[in-house]
């Protein structure tokens, strides 16, 4: 069986492709991390590849651990799937005791506390906003490779902190980090590109050693990034990136979509793949993702896999405020999860405190929720419990089947058959615990408390995660690559999205992007939402610019019997510049 299987026309040509330079446009829902896993194992199946010589790099330790699991299932042991800054981490490990004749520095554990050091001596009282604020900035002219004096010129300031003292804050911070032996996340791939282009032994090893360079999600990639990625490859040209141009979300940190709307000028014999085919989402909601990005740089034009749309066309609902926004969305949920489980379903929304009325009005209808950015799943302390007791049991199993040994164990933490009540810790804990239990009911006919645990034990060393029933709670920008049957965006009006400081053309351009992720997480229906007033009641609110680019692809809907609106209140007819033409009371921006 070939590694090149089940794929189409499109994923086959980018997975048979093994010689870079490959650059894979690949669409939301289009199979991206399917080509990478296949490419990598159709490589090492034909010998054109050696495991231990390929390296992928991701952005998150979540996606790399997805690699490793799926490349596990697809028999390839030995490929190093890591994120740029474990990559580069376990390098300046294992070559600084040769080069400097010491240990490496330690990692600052905590640079809010360190900048708060630096702030004292310099008799400087910022608040701890403030200084977070500070930090991010810190992050952003390390990763687009600005000197502090580079930086200053700028002009800018952070809150109460004006250039002339924000300049010497960073200066500050540097010279306690370098009094204590410490590096900060981003002076970690500084520091390994430094040793790079210093130490030409050094460079020669890592070259040697990795021969074969994937790099997914490469329209996020910063200047640092790329640099190091230069110097990794050397002259070679063994690399295959892969991206979506309007993916990019993460432009403040420093990421920068030219790499990869450039890559062909930059290898002008590069292979060039385009993967529009979307196998996630029906036509109707590709209809609006496509209305969106519509002549935007680097957009593609999605096509369903499915073919004709068989599902509802996505609709817009404004309500009367917040709470009626909470209350109506919550209610059609209730009402979706008669035929839909709780885990096919999500709400999205710009940030998080949006997130606080949405669960208040599903836990008083009894449905548990999960908010995506917490503690992953392995690290939660009843999963710990629960692994270490199914461990356990696997050194003297009682023979009674091995389901039935899994609940025993799970039975002994206290877990109990009937859920708790919706909201809180004792719940959580339940759904955390039957997931385990739902895996062991799903495991393949022969699996044993031994092999269990052992898949257990590498699906926290992946970070290969399970999924909870429940409704799941996200920012857009934690949604980034998951998917849902069915997805809520809530807030979708001016100053929430786009957000109120997206003032610039480019800022707005995130914006949109953003709503673009967050629509195509949707696979069978997507109900957007917006409120009038906030449950403050400061002012009344415009629909979202957004809405009137996609204009016809979105049905106008009604509130849901909990929220409380106006027929026809979904209208999302609007001017460029977000106002309605018929209402001079929702034009006050």
């Amino acid at each position: 069986m070939s590694a090149l299987d089940g794929l189409d026309e499109y994923q086959r040509e980018a997975a048979a492709t093994l010689r870079g330079p490959v650059v894979v446009l690949a669409g939301a829902g289009a199979g991206k991390t399917r080509v990478i896993t296949h490419r990598i194992a159709h490589g090492v199946d034909t010998g054109a590849y050696s495991p231990q010589r390929v390296m992928a790099v991701t952005f998150t330790t979540k996606a790399a651990g997805e690699l490793r699991g799926r490349l596990r299932a697809l028999g390839i042991e030995g490929v190093s799937a890591k994120t740029f800054h474990a990559a580069a981490l376990a390098q300046l490990n294992y070559f600084w005791p040769q080069v400097a004749g010491d240990e490496a520095p330690r990692i600052v554990d905590n640079k809010v506390k360190l900048l708060a050091h630096a702030a004292d001596a310099l008799r400087l009282r910022p608040d701890r906003a403030t200084l977070r604020d500070v930090a991010a900035q810190i992050e952003w002219r390390k990763v687009t490779m600005r000197s502090i004096e580079q930086y200053g010129r700028l002009g800018r300031s952070v809150g109460t902190i004006r250039t002339e003292a924000l300049v010497e804050l960073m200066t500050q911070y540097e010279k306690l980090k370098d009094e204590r032996r410490q590096l900060d996340f981003e002076d970690v791939l500084l520091a390994c590109a430094g040793m790079l282009e210093a130490e030409p032994r050094v460079a020669v090893a890592v070259r040697e050693q990795y021969r074969h360079f994937t790099v997914d999600e490469f329209q996020d990639v910063s200047p640092l990034q790329n640099r190091l990625l230069e110097l990794w490859l050397g002259d070679r040209r063994d690399l295959c990136v892969v991206g979506d141009a309007s993916q990019t979300i993460y432009s403040f940190t420093g990421a920068d979509s030219r790499y990869l709307l450039e890559f062909p000028t930059r290898y002008p014999d590069a292979t060039v793949v385009r993967l529009e085919r979307n196998y996630r989402s029906d036509a109707a909601v590709l209809d609006v993702a496509n209305a969106l990005m519509r002549g935007r740089p680097g957009a593609l034009t999605l096509v369903s896999g499915a073919g004709e749309s068989t599902s509802p066309k996505p609709e817009v609902v404004a309500y009367a405020d917040d709470q009626a926004e909470a209350e109506g969305v919550a209610d059609t949920i209730a009402r979706r999860m008669q035929n839909a489980r709780a885990d096919e379903i999500a709400v999205l929304y710009r940030s998080h405190a949006q997130s606080a009325g949405i669960q208040q009005a599903l836990a008083a209808r009894g449905i548990a929720t999960t908010v995506l950015g917490g503690r992953r799943f392995f690290d939660m302390p009843e999963v710990r419990q629960a692994v270490l007791a199914i461990r356990a049991a696997a050194v003297a199993p009682h023979g009674n089947g091995f389901v039935d040994e899994v609940r025993t164990a799970l039975r002994g933490l206290g877990h109990q058959d009937e859920a708790p009540a919706a909201g809180g810790a004792v719940r959580d804990a339940w759904e955390a615990r039957s997931a385990i239990l739902r895996l062991a009911e799903e495991a393949p006919e022969g699996t044993t408390l031994r092999s269990f645990a052992d898949d257990l034990m590498a699906r926290a060393k992946d970070q290969h995660e399970l999924s909870m029933r429940t409704v799941t709670l996200s920012t857009l920008h934690a949604a980034k690559g998951l998917e849902w049957p069915h997805v809520h965006i809530i807030g979708f009006s001016e100053g929430l999205l786009p957000i109120s400081y997206a003032s610039t053309l480019e800022g707005v351009d995130e914006e949109r992007r953003l709503a673009y992720v967050g629509i195509t997480r949707a696979a069978r229906t997507l109900s957007i939402s917006w409120a009038r007033q906030s449950a403050a009641g400061r002012g009344e609110r415009a629909p979202s610019r957004f809405l009137a680019e996609i204009g016809p692809q979105l049905a106008q809907g009604r509130p849901s019997p909990g929220g409380r609106g106006t027929p026809g209140a979904g209208d999302a007819s609007a001017t460029p510049a977000g106002r309605p033409r018929s209402s001079a009371r929702t034009s006050t921006r």
